[in-house]
C-alpha cells in the first residue's frame, strides 16, 4: 500500500483489525447482527474530487488494479462491503 500512496493520492491508511474477546458475541447478539468481518481498512483522500482525479490518470489506473489484485489475496470481495463516506465528530477528543 505504501508504494501507491502517492499514485493514488492516499493521504492515510488504516486498518482496525477485530480482536478475539466475548463480547463480540454479547454485542452481535444484543443486535441480531451479522458476523463479525475480520477487519477493515480505511484509505483518506483530500476530498472525493482528489479520489477521481488520481484513479483517473493511466498510471492511477495500474495502482487500482494492483491494489485490487492485492486484496483479492485476503479478502472475500464478492462478500465484502465497499463505500464512500466522510466523519462527523459526535465527541470530540478531549
Amino acid at each position: 500500500m505504501l508504494s501507491l500512496r502517492d499514485t493514488l493520492g492516499i493521504r492515510r491508511y488504516v486498518q482496525m483489525h477485530r480482536i478475539e474477546t466475548p463480547l463480540n458475541e454479547l454485542l452481535r447478539s444484543s443486535r441480531g447482527a451479522l458476523e463479525p468481518y475480520d477487519g477493515v481498512a480505511e484509505l483518506w483522500w483530500d476530498d472525493l474530487d482528489a479520489l477521481v482525479a488520481a484513479t483517473s490518470t493511466p498510471a492511477g489506473a495500474a495502482g487500482s488494479a494492483r491494489l485490487l489484485e492485492d486484496e483479492a489475496r485476503f479478502i472475500d470481495l464478492a462478500r465484502s462491503s465497499l463505500w464512500l463516506g466522510e466523519e462527523s465528530e459526535i465527541i470530540p477528543l478531549a
